[in-house]
């Protein structure tokens, strides 16, 4: 279940435009995907989380790049950052973190 869903998630972002430039899994799914993760992850970072997540990121309108953390579950919830061209890359990860916290506050909520 974990994999195909994974790579049904992986392959709509894909189709329109988006990259997956990270992914985030707990020590237990890590554990169900390792054989052939790389592969399946293409050249994405991975990182031990509290929740599975893909981040994907396209450009956008005005110059501007989009991130979404996309939350690997059967109900779709994602979280959405547009960042500007001119903003530093420290701005950026800082966001991005708090994004993260944001999702796992969402997943211990919710599950």
């Amino acid at each position: 279940m974990t994999s195909k869903l994974f790579q049904e998630i992986i392959a709509t972002y894909q189709r329109h435009g988006w990259r997956l430039r990270a992914v985030l899994l707990t020590p237990e799914t890590r554990m169900l995907l390792e054989p052939g993760m790389r592969d399946f992850f293409a050249a994405a970072e991975i990182r031990e989380a509290e929740f599975d997540g893909l981040w994907f990121a396209r450009p956008s309108h005005a110059g501007r790049e989009a991130w979404e953390l996309r939350l690997v579950a059967e109900q779709p919830y994602a979280l959405f950052e547009a960042f500007e061209s001119d903003e530093d890359e420290a701005e950026r990860v800082q966001a991005r973190g708090e994004m993260e916290a944001r999702m796992r506050d969402y997943t211990t909520t919710h599950s």
